[in-house]
């Protein structure tokens, strides 16, 4: 199985499909995954698979390492769209993430002005306060939501802690009135002998009725682009997505597909 770990707290720049050139930033060890989740469609491979024995880079370390890549990309005349919390986990679980953000906006008005800050996250830890608050500061905080059925939840991203549920990740998202970007991996597939289809009607259906209770200002959907962790799951195709983006539009939503 190929899966993708980064070595480096800072890597990239590098052409996102969904952000343009992003320079990204990795708060988790660089020889293993720390993951409140342990989605079974994660490039990065699952939890239990790749453990990790070293520590996490330090909020000094983050800081130094970020200004001497912005300082080299000045020099070298490469100017990033956005800067990206993502790397080997969910950044938002290094205790020191928002100082970190700080540091971030700070360099990021020192450099490159117009880049904008961006947090890949899968909504765990949106409960704690110091959290939520560091994630309103950036531009374009990407919160997962993959399903609206705690049981496919616990199917498809396979939360660590047996309190997280949709009714709290629906409770914290909704705080961010409107301000949030949603992100859905839609799949399908077999898994442990049971089905997995995040695209039927009742789905689909329930997804936009809390859409709309999120009312999101940019939704993203997208599907399996690299190898899985997990045999046996399959892609969405491109029209399928289309219909369901169509859906979404139809309510008044920017949606952005990526198939």
């Amino acid at each position: 199985m190929a899966t993708i770990l980064f070595d480096e707290i800072i890597f990239g720049p590098i052409k996102s499909r969904r952000l343009g050139i992003s320079l990204g930033i990795n708060l988790l060890p660089t020889d293993g995954k720390l993951c409140s989740f342990n989605c079974i469609y994660c490039e990065c491979g699952l939890n239990e698979e790749r453990r990790t024995a070293s520590k996490l880079p330090t909020r000094k370390e983050v800081k130094s390492a970020l200004e001497n890549k912005l300082r080299s990309m000045k020099t070298e005349g490469i100017v990033p769209d956005v800067m990206t919390y993502a790397g080997n986990g969910e950044p938002t679980l290094h205790p020191e993430f928002t100082g970190i953000v700080e540091d971030t906006i700070l360099l990021r008005d020192m450099y490159f002005p117009e880049a904008r800050i961006v947090v890949l996250s899968n909504s765990t830890t949106l409960h704690k306060e110091n959290i939520f608050q560091a994630l309103k500061k950036v531009d374009d905080n990407i919160m997962k939501l993959d399903s609206v059925l705690d049981i496919r939840i616990r199917q498809i991203d396979v939360p660590n802690s047996s309190f997280f549920n949709f009714d709290r990740l629906l409770t914290n998202l909704v705080r961010f009135e409107g301000n949030v970007i949603i992100q859905t991996m839609f799949l399908k597939g077999i898994y442990k002998g049971q089905n997995i289809d995040n695209t039927t009607e009742e789905e689909i259906t329930g997804w936009i009725e809390v859409l709309k209770k999120i009312n999101p200002r940019k939704i993203m959907i997208y599907t399996i682009d690299r190898e899985t962790p997990v045999k046996g799951l399959k892609k969405v195709l491109p029209e399928e997505l289309e219909k369901i983006a169509d859906k979404v539009r139809a309510e008044g939503f920017n949606v952005q597909v990526l198939g």
